[in-house]
This record gives structure tokens, sequence and C-alpha cells, in this order.
């Protein structure tokens, strides 16, 4: 599908309610049903809420709990990306993105960066992803990504090299910072990475934030779409929920890549080979460390 059209909801989780958020998902499923779009995303851990700590277990899911029937079922009439604590067979926990499409999970994401510091723990109760893979769909190639994932350049660099044509990124993102102007520094840190990897990497990218309070802390929303020239597409407002759309045209990717073939020219080779080569440096002073070596 060349063009379809893309919705965000910007929504408030409550915080380890798994029934309400399963109830939330529903009704804005059915809405955003009405108003035609055919790919909706709901933020990070959206089933869930965010801070959730020793209530992380109670609250998992594996992709076969039946309580993710629903949504399967409604996966037949628009994708879906949710937000949601995966229970591994081994009886891991890890903060995960589910893409759903055609009555099914066709793809899970398990996030690989773990905030832990400041306000943040998630090391603490969630294991790390291992993995990052592109993926197909009916809109094309595309890869998941989860908030802390995006502030690491490689995940996106790998993703795009992986032919996705879309990144999305779902995210429970707290405002910090204050500026002047009354927004927070971090919303505008986000604006400018998402904008430079949009243009840089020549592909859609679609980032959902969640909006709310837990623990008094507030969650600033400001989703937006970004587009493969770097502009802005659409843009949700702050600390509202909102239920948004915008019509999407994959042959933009391709006009981009051929006016800026970046990717074409990407040296992958030299960029292994250099990886290499520091790897073993760290590896031989990390040797060198425990052999006190001076």
């Amino acid at each position: 599908m060349e063009k379809f059209t893309l919705g965000i909801a910007q929504v408030s989780p409550a915080l380890g309610d798994l029934d309400r958020n399963l109830a939330l998902h529903d009704k804005i499923l059915r809405e955003a049903a009405r108003q035609g779009v055919d790919l909706l995303l709901f933020p990070e851990l959206s089933l869930t809420g965010y801070f959730l700590k020793d209530m992380v277990p109670s609250i998992a899911l594996t992709p076969r709990d039946p309580r993710l029937n629903a949504l399967k079922e409604m996966s037949r009439e628009m994708a879906i990306v949710v937000g949601l604590v995966e229970e591994s067979s081994d009886h891991r926990f890890f903060n995960a993105a589910a893409y759903l499409e055609d009555g099914k999970i066709r793809h899970l994401h398990r996030k690989f960066y773990l905030p832990t510091y400041g306000i943040f723990d998630e090391r603490r109760y969630f294991a790390p992803g291992e993995t990052i893979r592109a993926f197909d769909t009916r809109f094309g190639r595309m890869a998941l990504t989860i908030c802390e994932d995006l502030w690491h350049p490689a995940v996106p660099y790998i993703a795009a090299l992986d032919g996705a044509e879309l990144i999305l990124c779902i995210s429970a993102s707290p405002g910090r910072g204050l500026l002047p102007e009354g927004t927070f520094a971090n919303a505008a840190a986000w604006e400018r990475l998402n904008r430079t990897y949009a243009q840089l990497f020549t592909c859609v990218l679609c980032y959902c934030n969640r909006v709310g309070y837990e623990d008094g802390t507030c969650f600033w929303g400001g989703s937006e779409v970004i587009g493969p020239t770097g502009d802005v597409l659409l843009k949700a407002p702050l600390l509202e929920e909102q239920l948004l759309h915008v019509a999407v045209d994959r042959r933009e990717v391709r006009r981009e890549r051929i006016a800026n073939p970046l990717l074409r020219d990407e040296r992958l080779d030299l960029t292994v080979r250099e990886l290499q080569r520091i790897t073993r440096e760290l590896q031989r002073i990390l040797r060198l460390r425990a052999e006190g070596t001076p």
C-alpha cells in the first residue's frame, strides 16, 4: 500500500490497570476506524502505564495471552502498535512493542536501551532486548523502537540499512528541564532528534509519546510524524490526549532517496571494520586493567 493513513493515539494509560487500558484501546480503535485510520500507534507501555516497579511480573503478558485476542481481531481491520510488558518463556520481563496486523502479532520489539539514571529505573525490572530487525508489512518495510532506543544512533542506522522506510518510536517521555517559554528542554531535543533521523535516513519517522501523570511525573505528549525531507507532517499538542492522523505517501521516500542517495552511498564495510578495530582496542584495555598492567 503506497498511500495510507497513519494515526497516533496520544493517551494517558492507567498505571497497573490492564483491564481499564484495554477498554481505552478498544474505544480509541473504534473511533480511529470511523476516521479511516489504517495504522494506529499507542505509546510505550500503553497497556500498563510506565512506573510499574514491583507490579511488572503481575501485569506481564505472553504473546499468546487471551487478553490480547480482542486487539488481534481488531488488527484485521487496522494495523496496531501497542506497548506492553512481555514475559518470555524463561520468565524474563521485557519492555516491548507489538505490531499487530491481519489478526496476529507480526513483530515484537524488545527495548534495547533501558534508562537507569535520574528518575528512571528500568534495568532493575526489565531485561534488555538483543536484536533489531526491520520487517515487512502491508505499508512497506518498517522498524519498531522504544523511547531511549532512539537516543542511540546505531538503532535507526541499523534499521535504515535493514531496509526500513518507516521508523516507529513509541515513548513514555517525562518532561524535564523547563525552558523560559514554558516548554520542556527534552521535548525540544526530541524534535531535533526526530527531524535529523528522518532526513539523514530518508525515511518517515513517527514518534508517539504519552501524556498524563504518574507519581507526580508529567508526560509531555507532543507526538509527531516527520517526512523523509525532515519536514513535519503532523504535530500533536503538549499535555493533551489526542487522536490524530495524517496521510503518508511512501513515494515520498523513493523521491527523497533518489534526490539524496545517502543510504546507497553508505560504506557499511568501512563502518564494520572500524567498529571491529575499536572493539579490539577496548578489549585490550579491559584485559590490561584486569591484569593490573599500568
